[in-house]
Order: C-alpha cells, then structure tokens, then sequence
C-alpha cells in the first residue's frame, strides 16, 4: 500500500497563498484519482480538490477558483496550489486516493489568521 506524505503547510494572513505537497511511497500511476481532502477543527473530513491521471479536476465549492490541483506521477507526487487563503479554510490537510485508502498520513496544518 502507497504511504504519503504531507508538507508545504503554515501560518499564512487571509489573502496569502501556500503550495502543499504530497510525496507517495511508490508510484501513483496506477490510482487514477487524487486527492486533497481536509479537516477543521470539530468538523469531518472533506474532500476539496481532486485529479485524474488525465488531468481532469474538480473542486468542492468553497474553494474552487482559488484552489488548483496538479499531479506528477513521474515524481511521484501531489500538488495543492491555494490562494487567496480565508481563515475558513484553517484545517489539516491530507492527500489520498478518490476513493481513500484506509491508511492517512499526518497531514499538514494550514492556518489562516492575522
């Protein structure tokens, strides 16, 4: 089973951007979707940005037009471009596959504050 890795994550102030990064064990080829899911504070996980091994993307509402999701599975890893960042979006992100594995990583902690 492919272990990943989460990084790239930070204090940033609302309207500051962050690139989060997520490094697989073993190639990724073979899972035809991605995806970053997150998790506030008191709240489920949620899936917000996801993208096939052609490239097609597609966002939860709350963040689309802000987020962008890219994929090299030739490095063997995962993107999550976000801008104009929103206290809101404050939470613990994660990679995994569409539909996930069992296993998660650690995550990575975003916090948008001033």
């Amino acid at each position: 089973q492919v272990q990943l890795v989460e990084s790239g994550g930070g204090l940033v102030q609302p309207g500051g951007s962050l690139k989060l990064s997520c490094a697989a064990s073993r190639s990724i080829f073979s899972i035809n979707t991605m995806g970053w899911y997150r998790q506030a504070p008191g709240k489920q996980r949620e899936l917000v940005a996801r993208i096939t091994n052609g490239g097609i993307t597609n966002y939860a509402d709350s963040v689309k037009g802000r987020f962008t999701v890219s994929r090299n599975n030739a490095e063997r890893a995962v993107y999550l471009q976000m801008t104009s960042l929103e206290p809101e979006d404050t939470a613990v992100y994660y990679c995994n596959a569409v539909p996930f594995f069992a296993s998660w990583g650690q995550g990575t902690q975003v916090t948008v504050s001033s």
